[in-house]
C-alpha cells in the first residue's frame, strides 16, 4: 500500500472497516429485507391483495376520519424530507468530525444519501406509479404512468438519515438508543404519508426496505470512504500550502555586479560610520598653504552650553589664545569710550 493510500489513524485501529465481515445477524437482516423488497414489488405488479389493501385505506381517507391530527402530522412529515433532515444531521456529524479529527461521519452520510438517490430514484422513475390523489381506476396498481412515488422517498430518507446516527454510534448502548429513535421516526413518517393520502401503504413498505438495504450496504463502502478521506485531506493540505505567502527574495549583492544593493541594517544593529582621516596642511607651523594663520580645530559647542549674554559679559567663551579686554569701566565722558586704560 502506498503512503497516500494509507487509512487514517482512527481507521487503522478498526480493521473491521477495511474488511467488513458478514456476521450471522447481518446476513439474516440482509436476506429478510431483500425478500420483503422483492415480495412488495411482485405484489404490486401482479395487483395482488396488497393493492386491494392500498385502495381500502385510500377510500377510508384517514385525514377525514381524524382531522384533529392533520396540522401536527403536516409538520411532522418534514422529518422525512431530504433537505431539512440532511442539514440537521450534517451539522451534528460535522461537530463529531471536529472532535474526532476525522471526516468519516460526513463521508458516511454523503455516501448513504448518494446511494439512496441512485437506487430509490431509479426505481421511482422506472415504475412511474401514480399517487392516491392522482389515481385513475379503482382497484388498479396505477403503474407505468407519470408518477414517482413507488417507493416512498420520505420513508426511505427517514430510515437512512436518522439510521446513520445509529450506524456511527461508538458504544452498544448509544447504538441501541439511536436505532430505536430512527425506527420511531421512520415508522411515524411512513404512516403520516398514508394518513395524508400522499402515498399508498405499499409505497411505504418498499421505502422502509429500501432504506434498510442502503444502511446494510454501507460497510462494503467503508474502504472507498477511507480512500476518499485521505484524498480530501491531501488536497486540503496542498491548498493550504498554495495559499501560504511566498518567501521574499534575498537581498544579498551578487558578486561581480558593479552596482549592488546595500544590505539593510537589522533592528539591533547600529549603522556603521566610515572613519575620515583629518589631514592638516602646513605642518606644525600653524599656517596654511596660503600663508594665513591656521587655528586648531575646536569642538563645536551647543547653543545651550555657550556663555549667556549679560550687560558686562561676552558672547564668546574665553580662550587661552585670545587677549582679554580691559576691565576698566568707561569714564564719564564719551571721549574715552573704546579706549583702554593704557591706551592714553
Amino acid at each position: 500500500m502506498r503512503t497516500e493510500d494509507k487509512l487514517p489513524a482512527s481507521e487503522e485501529r478498526r480493521p473491521d472497516l477495511a474488511r467488513p465481515r458478514m456476521t450471522r445477524t447481518r446476513f439474516w437482516l440482509l436476506g429478510t429485507t431483500l425478500a420483503v423488497y422483492a415480495a412488495t414489488v411482485i405484489g404490486v405488479l401482479t395487483t395482488s391483495w396488497l393493492v386491494k389493501l392500498d385502495w381500502q385505506i385510500m377510500l377510508f381517507r384517514p385525514y377525514k376520519q381524524w382531522p384533529e391530527f392533520h396540522t401536527f402530522l403536516d409538520y411532522f412529515v418534514v422529518m422525512g424530507q431530504r433537505g431539512p433532515t440532511a442539514v440537521a444531521v450534517a451539522a451534528w456529524l460535522g461537530w463529531c468530525c471536529y472532535r474526532q479529527r476525522t471526516l468519516r461521519p460526513l463521508l458516511a452520510l454523503g455516501t448513504s444519501l448518494l446511494l439512496l438517490n441512485a437506487t430509490v430514484g431509479a426505481v421511482k422513475i422506472g415504475f412511474g406509479r401514480l399517487g392516491p390523489h392522482y389515481a385513475t381506476t379503482v382497484g388498479s396498481n396505477e403503474m407505468w404512468g407519470t408518477g414517482d412515488i413507488f417507493p416512498s422517498g420520505h420513508t426511505a430518507n427517514a430510515v437512512v438519515t436518522w439510521g446513520i446516527l445509529a450506524y456511527l454510534a461508538t458504544t452498544p448502548v448509544a447504538r441501541r438508543v439511536a436505532s430505536l429513535i430512527a425506527a420511531g421516526f421512520a415508522f411515524g413518517v411512513g404512516m403520516t404519508t398514508v394518513y395524508l393520502g400522499t402515498h399508498w401503504l405499499s409505497d411505504v413498505v418498499l421505502g422502509w426496505a429500501a432504506g434498510v438495504l442502503v444502511l446494510l450496504a454501507l460497510p462494503w463502502l467503508e474502504p472507498a470512504m477511507a480512500r476518499a478521506e485521505v484524498l480530501l485531506l491531501t488536497l486540503w493540505r496542498r491548498m493550504r500550502e498554495g495559499w501560504a505567502p511566498a518567501p521574499l527574495p534575498s537581498r544579498r549583492p551578487v558578486a561581480g555586479t558593479p552596482l549592488a544593493t546595500p544590505r539593510a541594517a537589522r533592528d539591533d544593529e547600529l549603522p556603521a560610520r566610515e572613519p575620515v582621516a583629518v589631514v592638516r596642511s602646513g605642518g606644525a607651523t600653524g599656517r596654511g598653504p596660503d600663508g594665513r594663520p591656521h587655528h586648531p580645530v575646536r569642538q563645536h559647542t551647543v547653543r545651550s552650553e555657550r556663555t549667556p549674554v549679560t550687560p558686562v559679559g561676552s558672547r564668546r567663551p574665553p580662550h587661552a589664545d585670545r587677549v582679554p579686554r580691559a576691565t576698566t569701566p568707561f569714564g564719564p565722558s564719551g571721549a574715552s569710550r573704546g579706549r583702554t586704560a593704557t591706551g592714553g
